[in-house]
C-alpha cells in the first residue's frame, strides 16, 4: 500500500504519524513537508472531501493568525486560498491512501485507511 503523508517534522502528532506508517511493512511512505512544498488548492479540496471534512475543520487555528484573519467564518475557497498562500495554516499531518484520506489528529486516525 501506498500512503502519502503531509508532514511537518516540527510537530509531535506528524511525527508520530509517521512513525505509525514507517513502521508498518506494508506501507510506501512519501512524505512532503508541506510547508516546503504546499498542495494546491485542488489537492487540499480534494484532501479534505476524501477525508469526508470541510476546509475549515482542516484550518490551523493553534499558532496562527487564522482568527485574525477571520477564516474560520470564510467560505471553502477563501480558506483553501490562504492555505496555499500560508500553509501554516494547514493543519497537520494529512495523511491519503488509496482508501481514502484523513487529517491524523490524533495520530492513530491513520489506521483507519490502511
Amino acid at each position: 500500500m501506498k500512503a502519502t503523508i503531509w508532514h511537518n517534522p516540527k510537530c509531535g502528532t506528524s511525527r508520530k504519524t509517521l512513525t505509525i506508517l514507517e513502521n508498518l511493512s506494508k506501507v510506501d511512505v512519501t512524505v512532503v513537508e508541506y510547508l516546503k512544498d504546499p498542495p494546491t488548492k485542488d489537492k487540499l479540496a480534494q484532501l479534505y472531501r476524501d477525508a469526508g471534512i470541510s476546509p475549515a475543520q482542516g484550518l490551523r487555528m493553534r499558532g496562527t493568525d487564522a482568527a485574525d484573519r477571520g477564516l474560520p467564518d470564510a467560505d471553502d475557497d477563501t480558506i483553501l486560498e490562504a492555505m496555499v498562500a500560508d500553509p501554516i495554516l494547514i493543519e497537520r499531518p494529512l495523511v491519503e491512501t488509496d482508501k481514502g484520506a484523513r487529517l491524523c489528529r490524533p495520530q492513530d486516525t491513520v489506521l483507519e485507511i490502511l
